[in-house]
């Protein structure tokens, strides 16, 4: 075991983010970390080993990912407890977002061993952020199973959900599930998918499912890369039933009338039944 750096950084263990593409995207105090820790626990050590000499890093790599087994997870806990510094770091992006760290990150933490996280860089929030579709409330689902009748089934549970859902889509996949989705959720649902975010060949297109299908089954540089997948979640019953006439006759009427009596004089204005109108109501009070 090397002899620890203890002088230069605190002891701990640092959850930090890397680029998902655009090397620029790599913060200072990420490459500061990342040079003054004893060992960096990398998913990928390969792959790691090119973003630490682009950034002239030369802390020593060990591997941590999916199949690690307790074994390893106490060589790192014994390193953090004799006074070394960890740095945990994913193939790209932030850890534990769909990346291996939980189970590193949880047992520091019962050992009681502080836990530093260093932002940067996340696929999902990067794709969200640029999508257009709703941020306020959203879900992040990873990777759906493989498997078309597992996938289904899953997205079945996902239907009524009214949050935005946000889903990595591995390349080979993406036709496939794109079909499974339309059939679960309907063509028409609104839907973005956001291609190598960062990358030469940066992709954000937004349509239908039924759009985005054809869009993907088109091109074949489509089914390439790194792939965010983001779905509309199911439409409130007010969005559903409310057209714009009524819409403008409810917002008239609750400038000055509660909720119940905007409701009552809005269905005899409308047509539309109270209850709708209510609820309507109520969601633009949760809105504001």
């Amino acid at each position: 075991m090397t002899e620890p750096k203890t002088s230069m950084i605190e002891t701990a263990l640092y959850v930090v983010a890397t680029p998902i593409g655009n090397l620029g995207d790599m913060v200072p105090r990420a490459v500061e970390v990342l040079q003054k820790v004893d060992v960096i626990a990398a998913e990928d050590t390969r792959h790691s080993a090119r973003l630490m000499s682009h950034f002239s890093i030369d802390t020593p790599l060990v591997a941590y990912h999916d199949h690690t087994d307790e074994r390893q997870v106490s060589q790192l806990l014994e390193r953090l407890s004799s006074g070394q510094s960890i740095a945990l770091i994913s193939d790209a992006g932030t850890p534990l977002v769909s990346d291996p760290g939980y189970r590193l990150v949880r047992a520091a933490r019962e050992a009681g061993i502080r836990v530093v996280p260093i932002p940067g860089a996340c696929a999902m929030v990067a794709a969200l952020s640029a999508s257009g579709l709703p941020s306020d409330r959203f879900s992040f689902e990873g990777f759906l199973p493989a498997k078309s009748g597992q996938r289904m089934n899953r997205l079945q549970l996902l239907v009524t959900d009214e949050r935005t859902l946000i889903f990595y889509e591995a390349p080979h996949r993406i036709e496939a599930c794109l079909r499974d989705m339309g059939e679960v959720f309907g063509e028409d649902r609104e839907a973005v998918i956001a291609r190598e975010i960062t990358k030469a060949f940066e992709t954000i297109k937004g349509g239908s499912l039924a759009v985005l299908s054809d869009f993907v089954a088109s091109d074949p540089n489509q089914r390439k890369g790194e792939i965010v997948l983001m779905v509309r979640g199911k439409p409130r019953l007010s969005e559903q039933s409310m057209d714009a006439e009524a819409q403008r006759v409810m917002s008239i009427l609750l400038k000055d009338l509660s909720v119940k009596q905007a409701s009552q004089l809005g269905a005899e204005i409308t047509g539309l039944k109270k209850k709708a109108l209510y609820q309507w109501a109520l969601e633009q009070k949760d809105d504001s």
